[in-house]
């Protein structure tokens, strides 16, 4: 008999060790899981999977028991008795699956109920509509002058940057999403920096956010800076005979600009934005008319297919910067009504961008050949060029505070967040007013772009360093290295062909583009070459 209950026990200590060990080594396969390692076989997985429905059931369990007895001391059973199961079940679920009430705090002191109000959705024509906003604005005016130093390869590089960026949009946006329990495709992720974090995850949670965060600065600031550049340059060009410089009018357009450091939103901004997108549209129909009526004149014996070692490289950057989106693809795909028309929208903002480019560059050239200058409305005659440049200069005034106000918030949430997390406190007052020494950084930042565009007044050299620094590095490099990182185990071999050529010839163009960039600026300075 002794012997007998002596086996029972050693068989129960037996196997409570055993399950104590089993569920131990399932932790840690969990732990290295998260850490970005795969468990090294598929029982420890599930078994870290189990391990972990049980342990947050049991801290759901106690949460909930705590949280009503809590009720029913403070309540006592009163007003707050009914619905009380209901609430808890909806705090349970908002803890798990992300979603479920916000918070009841803001910045701007909203109530929870205006903050828990659902976002209107845009339509996929609308979201193509602000994609190709982007993709079509004012630096086309670029493309020609990239023609004249690249030739064929110039407009066979216009496709190329518009399947590569058509390409590199969808697996940033891929990037976004990973597969739950049922195998169904699920958003864990908001933002290019929510990206870039989960890739640097777990050694370096911040790391890559901190990267995008810098690109996108530098790329806003410098977009900023071009705005200056061309409203100087377009209207000095204008009114050649008027005794006032290009950087005159270079500081006059920022004293326009000044009230940006006043901005809070975007709603006022947000009414001329269709206006001047048509516009745009109107001058480049104009500029495509008057090329057309010199057809005659065509010198198609200039295109060729040789190029400038030296300048085509800048060429390159020009024509990437003009195709840069990425920055906001994954918030504008996440205020879509339908996600899952994304890809189909971003197909045909891409093709009928590469043909209105490649047709707009090619046709401007043809009409100026060797002359082509830098912005193409200043081969235009005298007096088609004062209207044509008047209006884009008012384009580029009411377009400046887009990418200033982004570059803004970027900056204040770096560095002027409220709660310790950053370097300096909040620039915000508890009123939600703007500081005076916050609006006083605003202004400063209006008169460094000021300041950049009077001492750098080139235009081309301006655009080609910018779009080998940041925007090769945010349209080709890092989303092709994101989606290496956080989807290997689930891409197919022609996946990962495009995305390591789509890295290694992103990385050459941006390395000889930026050299030659920033030879070209040298080399302005040092022969006081002026546009």
């Amino acid at each position: 008999m002794a012997t007998l209950i002596r086996g029972k026990l050693s068989n129960k200590l037996s196997n409570a060790a055993t399950a104590v060990s089993n569920k131990s080594q399932a932790k840690v396969s969990g732990m290295f899981a998260r850490m970005g390692f795969q468990a090294a076989t598929d029982e420890e997985g599930l078994g870290f999977v189990a391990c972990d429905d049980l342990d947050y059931d049991h801290r759901q369990g106690m949460q909930m028991d705590v949280m009503g007895s809590e009720e029913m001391v403070m309540g006592g059973g009163g007003e707050g008795g009914e619905g009380s199961g209901d609430m808890m079940d909806g705090d349970s679920h908002y803890q798990r699956d992300g979603t479920g009430p916000p918070k009841s705090a803001s910045k701007d002191g909203a109530s929870p109920n205006e903050l828990s109000e659902v976002r209107p959705k845009i339509t996929a024509w609308e979201a193509g509509w602000n994609v190709t906003n982007a993709i079509q604005g004012m630096f086309v005016l670029g493309l020609p002058y990239a023609i004249l130093h690249g030739g064929y390869l110039g407009l066979f590089l216009i496709i190329f940057a518009a399947v590569v960026c058509c390409y590199t949009g969808k697996i940033l946006i891929a990037c976004l999403y990973e597969e739950d329990e049922d195998g169904q495709m699920v958003r864990v992720r908001d933002s290019y920096v929510d990206i870039a974090n989960a890739c640097c995850a777990p050694r370096f949670p911040t790391l890559g956010g901190h990267i995008v965060n810098v690109a996108q600065i530098i790329e806003l600031v410098m977009t900023c800076i071009l705005y200056v550049v061309v409203s100087g340059n377009l209207m000095y060009n204008s009114f050649p005979n008027m005794p006032i410089s290009q950087k005159s009018w270079a500081i006059m357009a920022t004293a326009a600009l000044l009230p940006c450091a006043f901005l809070k939103n975007l709603k006022a901004v947000s009414k001329f934005s269709l206006l001047c997108t048509l516009a745009h549209f109107v001058i480049n129909i104009l500029v495509v008319a008057y090329c057309l009526s010199r057809a005659r004149d065509w010198a198609w014996d200039k295109v060729k297919f040789y190029i400038d070692v030296k300048k085509f490289p800048i060429s390159i950057g020009i024509i990437v910067f003009s195709y840069t989106s990425q920055i906001f693809l994954p918030s504008l795909e996440g205020n879509m009504q339908k996600p899952s028309e994304f890809h189909c929208m971003m197909n045909w903002t891409h093709i009928a961008a590469c043909i209105l480019k490649g047709l707009f560059a090619l046709v401007a050239y043809l009409t100026w050949a060797d002359d082509t200058k830098e912005v193409i409305t200043d081969n235009l005659p005298p007096g088609i060029r004062a209207v044509v440049n008047i209006f884009l200069v008012s384009k580029a005034l009411l377009s400046y505070p887009l990418p200033f106000f982004a570059a803004v918030e970027v900056l204040e949430k770096c560095f002027f967040k409220d709660g310790g997390q950053t370097i300096f406190p909040d620039c915000y007052g508890g009123d939600g007013r703007l500081k005076s020494w916050g609006l006083s950084l605003r202004c400063g930042l209006v008169v460094f772009t000021l300041l950049m565009a009077i001492y750098v007044p080139h235009f081309a050299l301006l655009m080609g360093l910018t779009g080998s620094l940041t925007g090769a590095g945010l349209c080709f490099l890092l989303p092709s290295l994101f989606h290496l990182k956080l989807l290997w185990r689930k891409l197919l071999w022609h996946q990962v062909f495009f995305d390591v050529a789509i890295f290694v010839i992103g990385g050459i163009c941006s390395i000889s583009g930026f050299i030659h960039s920033v030879e070209g600026l040298i080399e302005a300075f040092k022969y006081n070459i002026e546009e």
